[in-house]
């Protein structure tokens, strides 16, 4: 399997992290992002959107690292990271979209300004911020893993752009319950350091 890679990106991170820690073994490939290698052939026929990362296993080949992270677990990953009943699918699926709005639109804006220098509004991605780590932590206040009482794919995606929330300047010491999860996350086994 071809993971076509970038290694700032919290996207790509994603992937990294959960093959690492369910030990699916990825052939890394990095893209030359700066000369926009992702937005010419042949990236671009792999994903006509100009985004990482990119997934190639055999002839399958998949964009969205909410997607891909589904992909690896179902297929490569075990029940212990995507159930077959769709209870446990439909709440790890709640916060995959969680992660690919409240966060993406919020922390990862607020980090792609300070970071990357992106013309979006920082104080709304900074106000936004505020919401999004408060919903989160308040989950966190009564269950350890976002989904199923257990680490899954949910955690895996939503993980990185907050541990990297800092680089957009978003203080997370307010949240205690994210830091005891961060911390968590952080010990299991496989574990990948973050970018």
């Amino acid at each position: 399997m071809k993971l076509y890679d970038l290694d700032a990106s919290g996207n790509c991170y994603k992937v990294r992290l959960f093959a690492s820690l369910a030990n699916i073994e990825l052939e890394r490939i990095p893209v030359d992002f700066l000369s926009g290698a992702h937005k010419q052939p042949p990236l671009s026929l792999l994903n006509p959107l100009g985004q990482l990362p990119i997934l190639e296993d055999g002839t399958h080949v998949l964009r969205d690292s909410q997607a891909i992270l589904v992909y690896l677990a179902g297929l490569y990953g075990g029940l212990a990271w995507w159930p077959a009943h769709p209870q446990g699918q439909a709440e790890i699926v709640q916060w995959l979209s969680f992660a690919a709005n409240e966060v993406q639109h919020s922390l990862c804006a607020a980090r792609l300004v300070e970071k990357f220098g992106y013309a979006l509004d920082k104080s709304q991605a900074l106000a936004k911020s505020t919401i999004t780590l408060s919903i989160l932590d308040g989950h966190l206040e009564h269950n350890h893993w976002l989904a199923m009482g257990r680490p899954t794919i949910a955690d895996c995606a939503v993980y990185p752009y907050v541990v990297l929330a800092p680089e957009g300047d978003v203080d997370l010491k307010p949240y205690s319950h994210i830091i005891r999860w961060i911390n968590r996350v952080e010990e299991l086994p496989g574990y990948l350091q973050k970018p």
